[in-house]
This record gives C-alpha cells, sequence and structure tokens, in this order.
C-alpha cells in the first residue's frame, strides 16, 4: 500500500520542489519558464520566513507528487489575516489518488489552526477538475462579489 505524506517543505524538498514548480507553470499554465535561480530564491525565502507564506509538498513513496502555497494579507473589511492559497498541484502521475485533497486539508488546517479568517483562491475557468475539488472541498464561487484585475509590471505577459 502507498503510504502519501502531507507536510510543510523542507530545504531538502527544493530540488524536487522546483520540478513540480516547473511542471505546474510551463507544463499545467503554459507560462514562460522562469528562471530556475529565481524560483529557487522564492522556495528560499518561504522557508526562511514562514510569515510572509507556507509550502506544503505531499510525498509519496519517498517522492515529492505536488505542493500547495498559501501566502498571507490582511482584510481590513474583516480586520483580520487572510491566507490565499496561490497553488496547488499534482504531478499527472498521481492524479485521481486524492494527492489534491490532503493537500487542500492540510493547508485549511493550517489556516485555522493559525486564526485566518479565510482561505481565498481562484482557479482558470477551464480548470474543471479543480473546480470540482474546490466545491468538493465546500468552497464557494465568489465571483459574483468582486471582479479580478491585474496590471503586469513583468516581462512575463498572461498567456503565449
Amino acid at each position: 500500500m502507498n503510504y502519501l505524506s502531507i507536510r510543510r517543505a523542507r530545504r531538502k524538498d527544493i530540488d524536487e520542489l522546483i520540478d513540480l514548480m516547473l511542471q505546474y507553470i510551463v507544463d499545467f499554465y503554459k507560462r514562460p519558464r522562469p528562471d530556475e535561480k529565481e524560483l529557487r530564491n522564492l522556495i528560499e525565502h518561504l522557508l526562511a520566513k514562514p510569515k510572509v507564506g507556507v509550502q506544503f509538498v505531499a510525498e509519496l513513496e519517498g517522492k515529492l507528487v505536488g505542493f500547495s502555497t498559501l501566502y498571507f494579507t490582511f482584510s481590513t473589511t474583516r480586520v483580520k489575516k487572510i491566507a490565499i492559497l496561490n497553488d496547488l498541484f499534482v504531478a499527472p502521475k498521481t492524479r485521481g489518488m486524492k494527492v489534491g485533497e490532503e493537500l487542500f486539508k492540510e493547508s485549511l488546517a493550517y489556516t485555522k489552526a493559525n486564526d485566518y479568517a479565510a482561505m481565498s483562491w481562484q482557479t482558470a475557468h477551464d480548470n474543471l477538475i479543480g473546480q470540482s475539488l474546490y466545491e468538493k472541498m465546500g468552497g464557494q464561487q465568489t465571483n459574483d462579489e468582486w471582479i479580478n484585475y491585474e496590471i503586469s509590471n513583468s516581462k512575463y505577459r498572461r498567456g503565449k
């Protein structure tokens, strides 16, 4: 039987986590390949400064097969801190094994244990599998409440 472990990312995970994050960014979301040094710096920043954000990893038979990333901010209207589930990714070979559910549960449990007012997230309109997971986990779409905007200050533009 396969044993799945969900835990906080550690320094020893960096190389495998970079590989998973590249799959997520380039293969899944079809974005330009980021500089690996910058990606490594991001992971190291989160490891060194957990008040900024945390990453959880899913480990199966000694290999990382998924990750989630929470970033932290505040809600003025709630006068409390909130968490943004910025990423949740499961390697294609292990999809359908409830890895995503376990990563989601661990991320949500962290926000509850640390007194965050809410955990919010976004997903692409065409990510029907992700939407199914989020609705199964109790997530509610809030698009009727807010419209999301973005101004990119980067040479990396959305899309191709």
